[in-house]
């Protein structure tokens, strides 16, 4: 289960911001994790949980925004999101291998007091 290093990561950085702003309290994360990274969401919410335990970031919430594949077509000229794992385009019907979106891990935006 490697959501549980990345949230201890994901941790780690916002506990480092939120000191250096000199907060108290972390109140809410907000993280955009692409469909194709790899990432159980409720696995990642989870090890949120238990990372939060005894640190400014307890009671804290956490926001995971998932974000669709996207591709784009070289004949077409055009993004497009596709079906299924197979990245074909929808009006050509050829198999793009550049993925535009779907695959970050990021933490957005903290809010702290």
């Amino acid at each position: 289960m490697h959501e549980v290093s990345l949230m201890a990561q994901t941790l780690a950085i916002a506990l480092e911001q939120a000191q250096h702003q000199g907060a108290t309290q972390i109140q809410r994360l907000r993280m955009r994790i692409g469909a194709q990274a790899g990432v159980v969401p409720e696995a990642l919410q989870f090890a949120f949980e238990v990372g939060i335990q005894d640190t400014i970031a307890a009671g804290a919430s956490l926001d995971i925004e998932t974000v669709p594949v996207s591709c784009f077509c070289e004949p077409c000229q055009r993004d497009f999101q596709p079906d299924d794992w197979f990245y074909q385009c929808p009006q050509c019907q050829t198999l793009s291998d550049r993925v535009l979106a779907g695959r970050e891990i990021e933490l957005v935006s903290l809010e702290v007091l």
